[in-house]
């Protein structure tokens, strides 16, 4: 299995891939974990990565694809992996396919999560963290017992200025702007499978493997 999870910022993508990653024995592969492994291993990218982010810069395409490439090449992908929201643009999707041109590989099905802006700013802006222990919670999710209080320490609970309303929907633009494309040129290969990323999380799930089951 070789697929791609694809949806903007709040779809829950991560979830899904984390799961069937784990029913699969392969391993899920996000691009910020992936980031962070890198330049905690001190690897020559993780390095060229760290110059970037350490002065708030977006990590050059050639560097993500080469510990794309460094990743995909270790030995628990070698049976099949989820790349979690990897590729971003149309010119990631053509490199990480001459890579995989080079295994004789390919990949086998790609998966965008569509969720309506509403369900997505929902998601995005309901999270509030404690102003004393730090703490999270989310209004629709995982709210506190007592509005504005934190269950464990009674502290003040606030929203994150990158979880405010006008942020989140900045967020949304960029990921439509950067990701029409690249849906485009999945769907053109005929790898693209639409999904409905709103509803129960095991009617989600059923419609991945039933995408899965027909590759």
């Amino acid at each position: 299995m070789r697929f791609i999870f694809l949806g903007p910022p709040g779809a829950g993508k991560g979830t899904q891939a984390r799961t069937l990653a784990a029913e699969q024995g392969i391993p899920q592969i996000a691009t910020g974990d992936m980031l962070r492994e890198a330049v905690a291993s001190g690897s020559r990218l993780g390095i060229e990565a760290k110059s970037y982010m350490d002065r708030g810069a977006l990590v050059p395409d050639e560097v993500v694809i080469g510990l794309v490439a460094e990743r995909l090449d270790r030995d628990d992908a070698k049976k099949g992996f989820i790349l979690d929201g990897f590729p971003r643009t149309v010119a990631q999707a053509e490199a990480l396919e001459q890579q995989l041109k080079k295994w004789e590989l390919a990949v086998e099905r790609v998966i965008f999560f569509e969720v309506s802006e509403g369900e997505l700013l929902r998601r995005l802006t309901g999270r509030r963290v404690c102003r004393r222990c730090g703490a999270t919670y989310h209004l629709a999710f995982s709210p506190p017992k007592n509005a504005g209080r934190c269950d464990a320490c009674e502290g003040e609970l606030y929203q994150r200025e990158d979880d405010a309303e006008a942020t989140a929907r900045r967020r949304l633009e960029v990921y439509v702007a950067q990701t029409t494309p690249l849906l485009e040129y999945y769907s053109s290969r005929g790898l693209l499978t639409r999904i409905a990323g709103e509803g129960a999380a095991e009617e989600i799930g059923r419609a991945i493997r039933r995408a899965a089951a027909s590759r």
